[in-house]
């Protein structure tokens, strides 16, 4: 049987109390069980934007690597490894955010697109191959791919993070205030209703004391 509330009288000031704070418990325990609902819908949402994501970042990363592989054969591992140290490059992005049925979650734009010409990546044409230039454009593909799976990740952990907030609201109102809340008001009304037939029965024998003086 769930606990009472502490600390109440049984009035039925307090009678009456309790029931407005019981109405406003189950209003409120709907409020956030849809809540709830619409965030696990959007949780799902963006769950498959994830898998999608993740996927065209894991194919790009293989052909990346593929292109690689093509480019160390062609041109030796160590002339690749110095042609990489010439296309270093500082990467500008924006940070803002955007709301999500009142959760915060990133949004990651880059300044400028991270796929370069050929002639922006600091090395000669003499000194690299096609395969060393596809693999440098495919690379760079696939990291404007990971910033955006950051991005999609980083809203799936809020999302979820709130969703399991909402969920534990919803319990504690439905699990424990609302019973709680239930009972205390039956307790009350016991209370009540006994209190009336002691009195009752005090006014019996009180008539009946008046009587017996009376004769």
């Amino acid at each position: 049987m769930p606990e009472i509330v502490e600390g109440v009288s049984p009035t039925r000031m307090e009678l009456l109390r309790l029931s407005r704070r019981e109405k406003l418990a189950e209003k409120g325990h709907d409020l956030l069980r849809e809540k709830r609902d619409a965030l696990i819908a959007e949780f799902l949402d963006v769950v498959s934007e994830v898998r999608d994501a993740r996927k065209e970042a894991e194919d790009k990363l293989k052909e990346a690597f593929d292109f690689l592989i093509v480019a160390q054969a062609l041109s030796g591992v160590e002339q690749v490894r110095q042609l990489s140290l010439m296309t270093s490059r500082e990467i500008e992005m924006d940070f803002s955010s955007r709301s999500i049925m009142g959760v915060h979650v990133p949004i990651l734009e880059l300044e400028n697109d991270l796929a370069r010409k050929v002639t922006e990546r600091g090395y000669g044409f003499m000194d690299s191959s096609a395969a060393v230039d596809r693999s440098a454009r495919s690379f760079e593909e696939a990291l404007e791919k990971i910033i955006k799976l950051a991005e999609l990740e980083e809203a799936v952990r809020n999302l979820a993070g709130e969703v399991e907030k909402t969920k534990r609201r919803v319990n504690a109102l439905e699990y424990i205030m609302i019973p709680r809340l239930k009972a205390t008001r039956k307790y009350i009304r016991m209370r009540l209703e006994e209190m009336e037939r002691e009195n009752f029965t005090r006014l019996k024998k009180i008539k009946a004391m008046l009587e017996r003086r009376e004769r």
